[in-house]
């Protein structure tokens, strides 16, 4: 009620924002391996007029939305969001079986296009030209990616485990009679998985953010992290994460309880949630 362009047109922003907001990310992300145009200046810090030490050149950064590389895992994303949400539905939504059967056809559809963008993500990683520190300085080097992930075993290992738990999640849910536990198969595995794609983005002699036209601005962990003292005020505060995790676990908690039905998101009353 109140809304003077009518529902409608609300639920349409709502998926435009929703799709937008998954395919961005996913661009973000990408962008940690396939670089964007900018370069860094140290020297610039001790310039009073102008003490900016890093520029994008020559589009702010927007050139990276029109790379081809980065729409893969952009798609990847926003149909990997969708395989989550028919997921989560079918575990969190007592409704009819018409309902239920509708969400393990949008896991089957979603799923699929999902895998078909992560193995061409995977690929074009793997294969990709990324760069290389040095004690001589950056060098490009074929398969970057691809070499950290087996020379730190333990990314290939948790990447293995996790590909193979969202797709169990999946295809247990699409083609059991009435699975609804996918979503803490396919949750856990992409955690998993996002996880290793970040350690290889930054370790083992990597640059997590490349610069396309100045390899030397490329930014590291070392070249990029903060002084000793703002490090050591971090790891006090790194403490509070694990009662962050509590609280956000008992909020979801309060959230799926008691299942939500169909007609009571639909109805004007009070929701369960």
């Amino acid at each position: 009620s109140g809304n003077i362009y009518g529902t409608r047109f609300y639920d349409w922003l709502l998926f435009i924002n929703g799709c937008v907001g998954c395919f961005l990310l996913g661009v973000a992300v990408s962008m940690f391996f396939f670089g964007a145009e900018f370069t860094v200046r140290m020297g610039n810090i001790l310039d009073p007029g102008s003490p900016v030490i890093s520029q994008w050149v020559p589009s702010h950064g927007f050139e990276a939305i029109f790379s081809w590389r980065n729409w893969i895992l952009g798609l990847a994303v926003l149909f990997l969001a969708r395989t989550q949400a028919s997921l989560y539905f079918m575990n969190n939504i007592a409704g009819d079986d018409s309902f239920f059967n509708l969400n393990k056809r949008r896991v089957l559809v979603n799923g699929v296009i999902f895998v078909v963008f992560f193995l061409a993500f995977t690929a074009l990683l793997w294969t990709y030209d990324g760069y290389n520190f040095t004690p001589d300085g950056w060098e490009r080097l074929k398969g970057k990616y691809f070499y950290n992930y087996i020379e730190m075993w333990w990314c290939i290992v948790l990447w293995l485990i996790g590909v193979v738990m969202v797709l169990y999640g999946v295809l247990k849910s699409a083609f059991a009679k009435h699975y609804t536990k996918g979503i803490w198969w396919s949750g856990i595995g992409t955690v998993l998985v996002v996880l290793t794609l970040f350690w290889v983005a930054g370790y083992n002699n990597s640059a997590y953010y490349p610069s396309l036209i100045d390899p030397a601005s490329s930014l590291t962990i070392n070249n990029s992290s903060s002084t000793e003292f703002t490090l050591t005020v971090m790891s006090f505060v790194s403490i509070l994460v694990p009662f962050v995790l509590a609280y956000i676990w008992y909020v979801w908690y309060k959230m799926d309880h008691k299942p939500i039905t169909p007609s009571e998101m639909e109805g004007d009353g009070e929701h369960v949630y």
